[in-house]
């Protein structure tokens, strides 16, 4: 990954000069594509080697137009082929180096041409304890407290859904204004509803004898889901009387 040098003495000035961004006009410059994204999350993926930013004297993350841009294809590439993020960093880092080379398929592809496989053949995302806890730089017991209020869960093989990192930074985010995870139940119930909801409409697509109509159940549960979070946020936002980014 080619990297801007830093400077030294008025680094602060010479960042701005040549187009170095805060972690904070990143996460604003992704959340038009990534509504979910965190700070947190855009910091495990650093820890995990997907980004470099450079640093300035005082610590402070600077981020070039190029980490901006590998950002948004790991993410893609975890919201739309649902890759593992070892598969993505060697991907990217064999683009860098000029190697032509095919995405791994591991999943389904979002694209207008390709078809969702059958849910028997989807590969789901997942992470282990120690991943998310990196993740929500959080504790044990924290994640304990979060599973018995229900906010989540382990898969069978005690491994989380790869979305639980999301969770997990947004309940620790909420946890520094005092909202504490007790609180947080009515929003897990409401959750629950509205996935309920979904469910019920998709429900006749993942019966139907074409395997192909019970594959694009997947991709509508996604666009309802999309619909039902933009909703959600604009009653929430309507209820509290502000606007928000």
């Amino acid at each position: 990954m080619v990297r801007t040098p830093s400077g030294g003495a008025g680094s602060g000035t010479a960042a701005r000069d040549s187009g170095l961004m805060s972690i904070g006009t990143v996460l604003n410059a992704l959340r038009d594509e990534f509504p979910e994204v965190t700070i947190s999350k855009i910091r495990f993926l650093e820890s995990e080697g997907l980004v470099e930013p450079q640093r300035t004297p005082s610590g402070y993350r600077k981020f070039s137009a190029g980490d901006v841009e590998r950002l948004g294809h790991v993410l893609r590439m975890q919201r739309d082929h649902y890759l593992p993020l070892k598969v993505i960093r060697e991907h990217l880092d064999a683009m860098e180096r000029g190697e032509a080379v095919p995405l791994p398929l591991v999943g389904r592809q979002r694209t207008g041409e390709d078809v969702p496989e059958p849910a028997e053949r989807r590969t789901v995302a997942r992470i282990g304890k120690g991943e998310l806890l990196a993740a929500a730089d959080v504790d044990e017991d924290d994640l304990r407290e979060w599973e018995a209020y229900g906010l989540i869960a382990p898969l069978e093989d005690g491994a989380y859904d790869a979305e639980a990192a999301t969770v997990a930074a947004l309940v620790a985010e909420l946890g520094r204004f005092g909202i504490e995870p007790r609180h947080l139940r009515v929003m897990k119930a409401a959750a629950d509803r509205e996935a309920g909801l979904v469910d019920q409409v998709v429900a006749p697509l993942r019966r139907h004898r074409n395997p192909q109509t019970r594959a694009h159940a997947e991709a509508r549960t996604r666009e309802l889901a999309a619909l039902t979070v933009k909703l959600h946020a604009a009653l929430v936002k309507t209820a509290l009387g502000v606007r928000l980014p």
